[in-house]
Order: structure tokens, then sequence, then C-alpha cells
């Protein structure tokens, strides 16, 4: 929202006894999104400098190479924020994804009195914690994978999961032409995102191609040695095995069980996540397709929203969905 103060309106309000801190804030111009922002594809500006000092939290995992893109939107924030008033501390959660792991970290950014938080809350579990935070008067931004169900968070933003896993779906009886055999992998079982990836795709299968059969879902937790390993198993129990699908952490380790298997063009990967360093099992054949979701532009464009929010009032949907373009691997059928 944008106030112009003329002098005569403002001597009117001092007249009639109103200060100018009762008034809507003022909106400031927008920053120019830096290159670091630009090369995650980020669209998403801050208007800045903030009137006062703000203390944003964000919390988040490691482990992956998917984290590690979500870690270059946190330091692109981080440093684009910076000038403007706003502080960004990254609150590091550890490998292993659990409801209680994010309640806990949430729990300690109240603790220290953060202004806004951001987080990825996949889990039922973590709804309270988060409606708590809310009704603290703490603006909450979920990015990449909300819980099932619905919390009173300030904005989410992810991938349509379901849909995504319909988008799979297809993709995967294409390459078969409607029959053959798939296992599936995926991260967390519960996990609302993956849960939902996963359901999409064996939904579609299982009512437009009952011919397709399916093996699994076999658990790996977003560790690539189980992935590896639970590739490299059901590759071994059934010859006659056609494609891969994760749906969460380990598409790369299971593309490396397929090379090392000698299996690439007999067997190929469908998951999620189109990054650097799957480039080579794309090329390689491998990797018949990912669904990307732009972890470094999700996290990134969340702690702006929350700036502009705590700083200026801003308003956004409380649901922003994040396209899940296809990127085909070299053995795909287009």
């Amino acid at each position: 929202m944008k106030i112009l103060l003329d002098r005569r309106r403002f001597l009117a309000l001092s007249a009639a006894g109103l200060s100018l801190t009762a008034l809507p804030r003022l909106a400031a111009a927008e920053v120019p999104l830096p290159d670091a922002a630009k090369a995650l594809g980020a669209t998403v500006a801050a208007e800045g400098p903030s009137e006062k000092p703000l203390r944003l939290a964000v919390l988040s995992f490691q482990g992956s190479s998917f984290w590690e893109a979500a870690d270059k939107g946190i330091a692109a924030a981080t440093d684009y924020l910076k000038p403007l008033n706003t502080t960004v501390d990254y609150i590091q959660l550890g490998t292993g994804l659990t409801a209680e792991t994010i309640v806990a970290g949430i729990d300690g950014a109240l603790t220290k009195q953060y202004d806004g938080i951001a987080t990825v809350p996949i889990f039922d579990g973590t709804v309270a914690k988060v409606n708590e935070a809310v009704a603290a008067g703490v603006p909450f931004v979920a990015f990449i994978a909300d819980s099932a169900e619905r919390s009173n968070r300030t904005v989410g933003m992810g991938q349509l999961a379901y849909d995504a896993g319909k988008t799979a779906g297809a993709f995967i009886a294409k390459q078969l032409g409607g029959k053959g055999k798939i296992a599936v992998i995926t991260g967390y079982l519960g996990a609302a995102q993956h849960d939902a990836r996963m359901n999409g795709a064996l939904d579609y299968l299982k009512a437009e191609h009952p011919d397709i059969t399916i093996v699994g879902p076999f658990e790996c937790k977003d560790d690539d040695a189980t992935a590896y390993s639970q590739a490299t198993d059901a590759m071994t129990s059934n010859p006659d095995l056609s494609v891969i699908y994760v749906t969460a952490g380990g598409s790369e380790a299971a593309a490396k069980a397929v090379r090392d298997a000698g299996q690439t063009g007999k067997v190929g990967v469908v998951g999620y996540d189109d990054l650097p360093e799957k480039q080579q099992y794309k090329d390689g054949g491998e990797i018949l397709a990912l669904l990307d979701q732009a972890p470094g532009r999700q996290t990134f464009e969340s702690l702006v929203m929350l700036h502009n929010i705590l700083a200026f009032g801003k308003e956004y949907p409380a649901d922003i969905p994040v396209a899940a373009p296809l990127a085909l691997g070299k053995n795909a059928k287009p």
C-alpha cells in the first residue's frame, strides 16, 4: 500500500491528534535482485530498508545435494537482506527429517524471539507448533514441503505434490508403453509431500495402466547409501524391472546403482530435483526424467516475503504453487 502525505494532510492529522505511527507503513521501492538470486530463478524482490531491525530464522536440513541447493537460496537472501536492516539466522536441523526435529527448531526460534520463521513443516506433527508461532504474532512461511493437515502458516509455497506425482506416473506409462514393472523408492513414509508424490503416480498407474506392476515402496529416509542398496536389490530381484521411481532424495544414488549394475538402457530412473550433480546420469541415460522444484528459489523467496510482510505489511497468497517442469534425460522417449 502506498500513501502519499502532503503538508496539508500532515497538519490536518496532527491537529486531529493522530500520530504518523498509527498510519499504515509507507511502501518502499523494490531493491533489484542480485545475480545470485536471478540464477536461482527468484522473482520476488524486497522492499526496503526496514525502519526497525528485523531478525528472521530459517530452519533447514543438511546431508544431500538437494539441501545444498536450498542453502544457496538462504545464503543469497542473507546477503540481500542484510543492507535492508534484516538479519537472517540459519538454524541447521541436521540430517534426520522428523517432526520432532522441526518442532524443536521452531520452539527454539520462538524462545529466541525471532520476528519471522521459515522452514519445511512436512509432517502433520508440526501443525500445533506452527499454529503456536502464528498465534504469538510471528509470521510463518512454509517452503518446499508443507504438512497434509492445514496449519495457520502465513504463506506456504511448494510443488503441488500429488499433481507432480500424476505427471511422473503419466511419463512412466509412456516410457513403458503401458506395461512393465517399476520399483518405488520413497523418502519418508508419513511425510506429506513424499506420500503425495508416490500416491499421485501410483493412483494414476493403477487406474489407467493396470498392466504395469509395482514393486515397493521402499523407504530410504533420503539416504543415498540406502537408496543405492534398495535400487540394486530391486534390479537383482526383478530382472524384468524397467523403471525405478524415486519420490524424494536418492534419485542420484539410484542412477549410480543402475550404471554400476550395467543396466543403463534397460532400467531408467524417474525422480525429482534437476540438480547439477545429476547431469551426468541424464547425459549417460540412467535418469529418464527429473521433476524440478527449485529449492534455492523457494528458500530465497520465503525469506524475502517475511521481510516484506514484517517491514511493510505486504500480503501474499496463502498458497503459492511452484511449477514442476520435466527435465528429460538422453534415453527418455519424448
